[in-house]
């Protein structure tokens, strides 16, 4: 059962300054101003750079919710999730929410002594009960995939999220879970580092035969009616990839990629990554991409082993739209993913666009978010880990040439 909401978190410097409303991340974007003074060109305020480590987590009230992730089906969680939710129930008096599939786990429901705290425990089911706006924040058991699950579970305002590093790689999971009871009493006082994990708005249109898109020879998208030529689908929240490749099939990919309606290139080959910054440290980076801050606001643009020798990455602002069609001559349709979830096909005349969602995903930092993320950097990915080159002094260097 879904209790009726009680009070409302209130986040500090939780907002991008790249998205904060409309339909599109640009919409928001303050435009450059310029003025004329004494017959000369200037341009006025334009740019305001915010110091990451200066957004903060508070509360107008203590938070009275929260909602527990769990990774399904492993069994070395047991321990440290019924840990976990007899310290929020009994000791912070919190009303805890975990998924209903979570509770019919064997290794739960037949503990006599746990069951009589899940008995307090309100149950939701994925993609039928939502829970938006009962939640205060968000814990998370496992690794990086748990983080994403929890991630695709709120489609607008995302609350705050604490991901303990319970799981196999752990870059976005930077909690450890020896020191639970302190990091999760200092959430719950406030005032907590957060990092905003930008997220992509993504839509998937299927053809309508009565508006076909055609493209000019400058590369604009023509229409014979609305800018949209098809009907919408589906639309998906993506914190780390959207993911358009081959599919099954031995032919290359070929998909024509837009960018603000103009064809800028056609990709052929394995496929394409669209990602966020979060996601640049994942598939993206396997397939040749660069590595960005979080805080960076960008989309990455990456070609999965493209049948060209000269196409290689891009980074584009935060605030344009992207979009992916298959390409007239194709042999082959295409397949979509998002974060690694709900695969589908594209066929000839689908289209997906792609922009900067306004509800990015507040992620709390274990220190701040510039240190968090070279600590991932190192421990997880092994970022420039080389052996030292030995010391030699000026003596060795003079034999040396001797």
């Amino acid at each position: 059962m879904l209790p009726a909401r009680q009070q409302r978190p209130t986040f500090a410097s939780m907002r991008p300054g790249f998205c904060s409303g409309g339909n599109r991340a640009s919409d928001a974007v303050e435009p450059l101003r310029s003025v004329i003074r004494n017959g000369a060109f200037r341009l006025g305020p334009a740019l305001h750079i915010q110091d990451p480590a200066s957004q903060r987590l508070t509360w107008n009230k203590p938070p009275q919710s929260v909602l527990v992730i769990k990774k399904i089906q492993d069994a070395s969680l047991l321990q440290p999730f019924k840990e976990l939710c007899v310290f929020l129930t009994k000791v912070k008096n919190m009303i805890v929410y975990v998924e209903k599939k979570v509770l019919e786990d064997p290794a739960i429901s037949g503990d006599e002594n746990f069951g009589a705290i899940t008995k307090n425990f309100c149950t939701f089911r994925e993609d039928l009960d939502d829970i938006s706006n009962l939640v205060d924040f968000i814990i998370c058991l496992g690794g990086d995939g748990t983080l994403l699950y929890a991630s695709s579970l709120f489609q607008e305002s995302v609350p705050p999220v604490m991901a303990f590093h319970l799981g196999s790689l752990g870059f976005l999971t930077p909690f450890k879970f020896e020191t639970y009871q302190s990091q999760v009493t200092q959430v719950i006082e406030g005032n907590a580092a957060i990092v905003l994990r930008s997220r992509l708005k993504v839509r998937v249109f299927k053809e309508n035969w009565e508006k076909k898109a055609r493209v000019d020879d400058m590369g604009i998208i023509l229409t014979n009616g609305d800018v949209d030529c098809g009907r919408k689908v589906a639309q998906y929240q993506v914190l780390n990839e959207v993911v358009v490749d081959r599919g099954p099939s031995s032919y290359l990919s070929n998909v024509d990629l837009f960018l603000d309606g103009h064809l800028i290139t056609t990709v052929q080959g394995d496929g394409v990554i669209v990602s966020t910054p979060t996601g640049s440290t994942a598939y993206a980076v396997a397939a040749g991409a660069s590595m960005i801050h979080p805080n960076v606001p960008a989309i990455m643009i990456t070609p999965i082993c493209p049948h060209s020798l000269s196409f290689r990455p891009i980074v584009v602002p935060a605030g344009v739209e992207l979009k992916i069609m298959l390409s007239c001559d194709a042999r082959n349709t295409a397949w979509v993913s998002f974060d690694g979830r709900k695969r589908q096909e594209i066929c000839h005349g689908d289209s997906i666009t792609i922009t900067t969602s306004c509800f990015p995903v507040p992620s709390i930092c274990f220190r701040d978010p510039v240190n968090d993320w070279f600590e991932s950097l190192a421990q997880c990915l092994h970022w420039n880990v080389r052996k030292k080159q030995n010391y030699i002094s000026s003596e060795d260097e003079e034999k040396g040439c001797n």
